[in-house]
């Protein structure tokens, strides 16, 4: 998919491996990545970078993926920002609680298809 501007996604994720595999995947299709691996270290990096989108793990160190959602979700300066859950907390309970409780703006279960992954942040983007 090819966007007229390249969008600022920052990802919060523990795992290095995944985090290099979201890069490759996201950088070859033309999205500029940010990383963080704790939760404190992600929220700075939101509020530096201010980008497009969040993608966030759920099981990470220091703060868990939902009281950095939280967060996100009470700062006013950050409210806007989409947030997609990329995580291995598959059952439907958590996707119920994720969508539909929550609020996050999709929720992706590793793993995943990186064409999956591309389509449903593209999703997210487009108005």
């Amino acid at each position: 998919m090819i966007f007229s501007k390249k969008y600022k996604i920052v990802y919060i994720e523990d795992d290095a491996d995944m985090i290099d595999l979201v890069r490759v995947i996201l950088e070859h299709n033309q999205f500029c990545v940010y990383s963080a691996k704790d939760g404190h270290s992600g929220l700075d990096l939101v509020s530096q970078v201010e980008p497009d989108l969040v993608l966030l793990d759920l099981m990470i160190p220091d703060l868990d993926g939902w009281e950095i959602f939280q967060r996100i979700r009470n700062n006013s300066a950050l409210k806007q920002i989409p947030v997609i859950i990329v995580t291995a907390k598959s059952q439907e309970i958590d996707k119920i609680l994720g969508l539909r409780i929550a609020k996050v703006d999709d929720y992706i279960c590793k793993p995943f298809h990186p064409r999956e992954l591309v389509e449903r942040i593209s999703t997210v983007l487009t108005p």
